[in-house]
C-alpha cells in the first residue's frame, strides 16, 4: 500500500466508503420493503428491478465508455447515488407508504443502472494510476476491501439501528457517497474526453468493434470465462449455504453467519498473500485450483468448524487468481479500448452469477447440497488443472529451447 500512488489511495478510500454505504442501504431496503409488504415476491421483484436494467445497460453502454472522462464520471455517479438514497427517505418524512415503495423502486433502478458503469470505469482506470507491476496487488486490495465490507457492513448497520430509526440509515448512506465523492475528487484527470458523433450508426459500429476485439483476444476471453465460472460457483453457493449448515450439519443461525463470514475474512488475508507471492501464471492457476478444491472438500465435511475452515481456505486462495487475472486483462487489453472491453468482461461476470443461482435452485438434477459443492468445485478445478499443466509445459519447452 505504501508503494501505491496517491491517486490509487483516493480511489481505494472512495471504494471503501461507497461499499459500506451501499451495503448498509441494501440491508435497509430489504427490511423496510418486507415490513411494509410482508411479501417474499416483492423482495424478489425489488432485486429484479435492480438486476434487469443493470444487465441491459451493461451490454449496451460499452461503446460510449471509451468517450468519457473516467474520473469525472466516477464522481458524478457518486453524487447521483447520494441523491438517490434520499428518495425513499422523503417518503418516510411525509409518511406515505406508496411513496416509500415507489422511492425504493426508483432507488434500486438508479443503483442498477449506475453500478455497471462505475465498476467498468474504475476497473479500466487502474492502469492509468498504477504501475504495471502493482496491478495485481492493487486489484487484490480493491477486491478484498469490497468483500470485507460485505462482512463488516451488516454488523455496523445493526449497531446503527440501535441508535437511530431505520430510515435514517438512508441519510447515512447518502453521506457516505458524498464522502466517497470527496475522496475521488483527489484523482487527477488522466483520461481525455473525445468528441464522438452520438448516432445509431456510431453506436452499432462501436458495439461490433468492441465485441469483435474482445473475442479476438483469446487470452482475455479465456481469463474472462474462468472468472465467470468462479462467479457461477459463487451464485450457486448463495443458494446451498443455508441448507448445508442448517440442514446437513444441523447448525444454528450464528454458525451460518460465521460460515458466510469466513470467506470474506479469508479473502482479506489472501489479499496480503497476493503482495507476498510471485505474480506469475502458475501461482494464478494454483489459486484457482485451490479455491475450487475448497468447494469439493465440503462434500466430506462432517463438522461445522471444518466447514468454516473450507470457506476460509477458499477465500484465502481465490485472490491469487482474481487479482492476477484482472491485472493481466488490464495489461493486455488495448489501452484505447480498455474501458469498453472492461464493460464486456463485467457483463460476462454479472450474467453467470444469476445462472449459478438458477442452477442451484432447480431440482432437475436431483443433487444434494454436498453433491452441488462437488459439481461447482469440479467446474473450477478441471480447467484450472488443464491451464496450469499447459503453462508449465510451455515454460519447460521454453527453458529447453
Amino acid at each position: 500500500m505504501k508503494r501505491c500512488s496517491t491517486s490509487f489511495k483516493a480511489l481505494w478510500v472512495g471504494e471503501i466508503i461507497s461499499e459500506f454505504g451501499g451495503a448498509a442501504g441494501a440491508i435497509i431496503n430489504g427490511f423496510i420493503l418486507y415490513e411494509i409488504t410482508g411479501s417474499k415476491e416483492w423482495m424478489g421483484a425489488l432485486w429484479l428491478v435492480y438486476f434487469i436494467p443493470s444487465l441491459v445497460l451493461q451490454g449496451l453502454s460499452a461503446p460510449f465508455l471509451n468517450h468519457v472522462v473516467k474520473e469525472k464520471m466516477l464522481k458524478n455517479i457518486q453524487i447521483v447515488r447520494a441523491a438517490a438514497y434520499l428518495i425513499p427517505f422523503v417518503g418516510f418524512v411525509f409518511g406515505n407508504t406508496i411513496g416509500i415503495v415507489v422511492g425504493l423502486i426508483i432507488l434500486q433502478s438508479l443503483l442498477g443502472l449506475l453500478q455497471p458503469i462505475y465498476a467498468s470505469l474504475s476497473f479500466s482506470l487502474l492502469p492509468d494510476i498504477c504501475e504495471e507491476k502493482e496491478l495485481a496487488e492493487a486489484n487484490g486490495l480493491l477486491d478484498g476491501t469490497i468483500r470485507l465490507m460485505s462482512f463488516i457492513a451488516p454488523g455496523m448497520t445493526s449497531l446503527l439501528l440501535l441508535l437511530m430509526p431505520m430510515h435514517f440509515i438512508y441519510g447515512v448512506s447518502s453521506i457516505m457517497f458524498l464522502a466517497s465523492y470527496l475522496a475521488l475528487s483527489r484523482l487527477p484527470q488522466s483520461s481525455v474526453e473525445t468528441v464522438a458523433a452520438w448516432t445509431k450508426r456510431f453506436w452499432w459500429e462501436e458495439m461490433k468493434k468492441g465485441y469483435t476485439l474482445f473475442f479476438q483476444h483469446s487470452n482475455l476471453l479465456r481469463l474472462t470465462l474462468l472468472s465467470s465460472i468462479v462467479r457461477f460457483a459463487v451464485g450457486a453457493t448463495l443458494v446451498v449455504g443455508v441448507p448445508f449448515i442448517r440442514g446437513d450439519l444441523n447448525g444454528e443461525a450464528w454458525e451460518y453467519a460465521l460460515f458466510s463470514g469466513a470467506f470474506p475474512i479469508g479473502y482479506a488475508i489472501g489479499m496480503v498473500l497476493v503482495a507476498k507471492l510471485p505474480k506469475n501464471e502458475p501461482t494464478m492457476y494454483i489459486g484457482l485450483i485451490g479455491g475450487g478444491f475448497s468447494f469439493i472438500l465440503l462434500f466430506f465435511v462432517t463438522t461445522i468448524p471444518l466447514a468454516w475452515l473450507c470457506e476460509l481456505l477458499g477465500g484465502l486462495l481465490f485472490p491469487l487468481f482474481n487479482a492476477q487475472s484482472a491485472a493481466i486483462f488490464q495489461r493486455e487489453a488495448p489501452r484505447d479500448r480498455l474501458t469498453q472491453l472492461s464493460a464486456v468482461r463485467l457483463l460476462f461476470l454479472r450474467v453467470t452469477m444469476p445462472l449459478g443461482i438458477l442452477f442451484a435452485s432447480t431440482s432437475f438434477l436431483n443433487l444434494s447440497t454436498r453433491q452441488l459443492y462437488v459439481v461447482i468445485g469440479t467446474l473450477i478445478v478441471l480447467p484450472g488443472v488443464f491451464f496450469l499443466f499447459k503453462t508449465l509445459t510451455k515454460a519447460k519447452k521454453s527453458a529447453v529451447s
